[in-house]
């Protein structure tokens, strides 16, 4: 079942990459400058963060199984509607399907969850790190595939940026068709028994607050924004700060390439870690790792070379031990209903604050530098690293998975 689910997250994010890719490239094609460029970007990512809580929500009511199936069809309807867009030439439309396949990425994501599910406590953490690095197969194939699909597109009549979009549709319909045939039975019947059930002193279900209140929650649901918010701020201007400082897209491409590396490339490893070492001590290396990551960023000279292509790396893998430690963390202790509502908000709200992350990026580079930027995602990294300091006698006891 985890390689079902590995193989979804690997398709799934084949298609959903290969419409990031060109994202930019259409908006700016279509509205005739750069001002726009960004917008499907952002409205993927607000796409993303709201499937998340709606999918997790039919999750609960209808199964695992169900909701991711639904989260892929919109997906694949989304890239349908780009594609369309691109040959009509509309931005409205663009945007639309932007947003929808976002819920595609949502569904893919949510899938470490399913995945942990199935795992006993002390193995979560691993079969988590296997979901998420089947997502390194999109993020090395999908940019790769779009200059070639643009080839075919124009062979056929249409226009050159309109054949990554076919990936997308064929991709992520790749993805639903594995899940179809071979995510079976429901995945909540093949729960780990440490998810039974639970109530609090007096026999009642907790309430969603009381949840979310728990120290080991509440741990989780900081780190999982904190290291996306640093991430992409980061990442998002640093293209841009390479080309300004006379740089080709080579580099550019081999600068991306060690950071998206270091986001999926080594969650194997990280789930070991977690499993081996607990999440708290995880996130607690991810954070610095973010923080020196940063650091390195700032400091770097300008025409880059090694020293920022490691700090992009490291950015990614900082990122990475977070994200595979806390989406643990996050399941600890709580019953299976529990869980896919917590997961589901945790997810929105990761998503979420990306979208913010990602405008907000531009806006610090253009008042300041990119030096500044580098500094300000050190400064972030502080806040999860006292909240982990300050829960530590709560979290860390319970934290190893």
């Amino acid at each position: 079942m985890r390689w079902v689910l590995f193989a979804v997250a690997a398709l799934g994010s084949t298609g959903y990459i290969a419409a990031v890719t060109v994202g930019t490239l259409v908006a700016a094609e279509l509205s005739g400058g750069a001002a726009l460029g960004g917008l499907p970007t952002t409205t993927t990512t607000i796409g993303t963060a709201t499937a998340a809580s709606l999918i997790a929500l039919v999750m609960l009511r209808w199964g695992r199984r169900l909701g991711l199936l639904l989260g892929l069809v919109v997906g694949v309807l989304g890239g349908g509607i780009v594609l369309v867009s691109v040959i009509v030439a509309s931005i409205p439309l663009l945007l639309v399907g932007s947003a929808l396949t976002g819920f595609a990425n949502a569904a893919g994501n949510l899938g470490r969850y399913i995945a942990a599910d199935m795992a006993s406590p002390e193995r979560r953490a691993s079969a988590i790190g296997l979901v998420v690095w089947g997502t390194t197969v999109g993020a090395v194939i999908g940019p790769n595939l779009t200059a070639p699909a643009g080839a075919v597109a124009v062979s056929l009549g249409l226009p050159e940026l309109a054949g990554p979009y076919g990936l997308t549709v064929l991709f992520i319909g790749l993805a639903w068709a594995v899940a179809a045939l071979f995510l079976r039975p429901e995945p909540y019947a093949l729960a780990d028994p440490s998810a039974l059930p639970t109530t609090d002193q007096h026999g009642q279900v907790p309430s969603l607050p009381a949840i979310l209140a728990r120290p080991s929650v509440a741990t989780a649901l900081v780190t999982l924004v904190a290291a996306q918010v640093v991430m992409v701020l980061i990442m998002t201007m640093t293209p841009l700060h390479l080309i300004d400082h006379g740089h080709g897209l080579s580099t550019v491409g081999l600068v991306l390439s060690a950071h998206t590396f270091g986001m999926f490339g080594l969650s194997p490893i990280t789930g070991r870690l977690t499993d081996r070492f607990g999440s708290p001590l995880v996130i607690a290396a991810g954070l610095i790792g973010l923080a020196l990551a940063a650091l390195l960023a700032a400091l770097a000279p300008p025409d880059g070379g090694f020293l920022l292509t490691f700090a992009l790396f490291l950015l990614g893998y900082g990122w990475n031990l977070c994200f595979v430690a806390a989406s643990s963390l996050v399941s600890h202790g709580l019953s299976l209903a529990e869980r896919t509502r917590v997961q589901g908000i945790a997810d929105a709200l990761t998503w979420g604050t990306a979208a913010f992350a990602s405008l907000s990026s531009g806006l610090v580079v253009a008042a300041a530098s990119y030096t500044v930027l580098g500094f300000v995602g050190v400064g972030l990294t502080v806040i999860p690293a006292v909240f982990l300091a300050l829960q530590r006698r709560r979290v860390w006891p319970a934290g190893a998975a």
